[in-house]
């Protein structure tokens, strides 16, 4: 596993702590500091490559989302933060996770299997090619193809310049941008809901006020300027 440079923003020093000791559990997460203050962070990482952040939102003078904006070029930004009321605008800036305190190892845990998914879909040529005229695209890796059935597609997420397909069974990854695959006639049945977010026309359940779920239990954040196209829907 590659090592991963990583820094803590929370202006608590207690919840801080608690960051510190679950990042000091994963051998290859490689803590180059932790700071109270937007301010600090900018600072050292002017001079520092930096790979992930957790970062909290409510901290005085610029708060983490404005600091997100600022460190954007930093490939892996999860948000730790006791206001869940932020969720939505916090995907508009290319979030990987958001984490709701107290926070928990078993959470903070996922979260970790996420970061090591999305940084190994970074090292790794994963393309894919459509089918002429069928409802599957091949997902290829290597020398080995994966067939996935367009319909089974429930959303796509967008990481960066890579699309996550995400079906019941599995999520499968193509070094496409999620803007890219939705111009093409495969993908012709998604309606594109957030920045982040993609979901099928016909798998949507209901839409609330700030989310969209999908078969009943998936909930997938709206953002702001996407309302339109949902409100369009039939």
């Amino acid at each position: 596993m590659k090592n991963l440079n990583c820094i803590i923003v929370d202006d608590d020093e207690i919840d801080q702590l608690m960051v510190v000791s679950f990042v000091k559990r994963f051998p290859h997460l490689k803590l180059l500091g932790a700071f109270l203050s937007a301010k600090e962070a900018l600072a050292f990482c002017q001079n520092n490559s930096v790979d992930v952040l957790f970062l909290d939102v409510d901290m005085p003078g610029i708060n983490g989302l404005e600091l997100r904006k600022v460190l954007s070029s930093i490939p892996v930004c999860v948000f730790i933060t006791s206001h869940p009321e932020h969720a939505v605008e916090s995907f508009e800036l290319e979030t990987l996770d958001f984490i709701i305190k107290p926070l928990k190892f078993d959470r903070f845990s996922k979260a970790i299997e996420r970061i090591d998914e999305f940084m190994e879909i970074k090292t790794k040529a994963l393309l894919y090619e459509s089918s002429i005229g069928g409802d599957f695209i091949y997902i290829k890796e290597g020398h080995e193809q994966t067939k996935v059935k367009l319909h089974e597609i429930l959303y796509l997420e967008a990481l960066k310049d890579y699309t996550l397909l995400v079906t019941n069974h599995k999520r499968h990854c193509v070094l496409s941008s999620i803007g890219t695959l939705l111009k093409e006639d495969h993908f012709q049945s998604f309606v594109r809901i957030h920045r982040s977010f993609a979901v099928q026309k016909n798998l949507i359940h209901k839409i609330g006020s700030n989310e969209v779920f999908i078969n009943e239990n998936i909930a997938i954040p709206i953002g702001r300027s996407y309302k339109d196209a949902l409100s369009l829907l039939p």
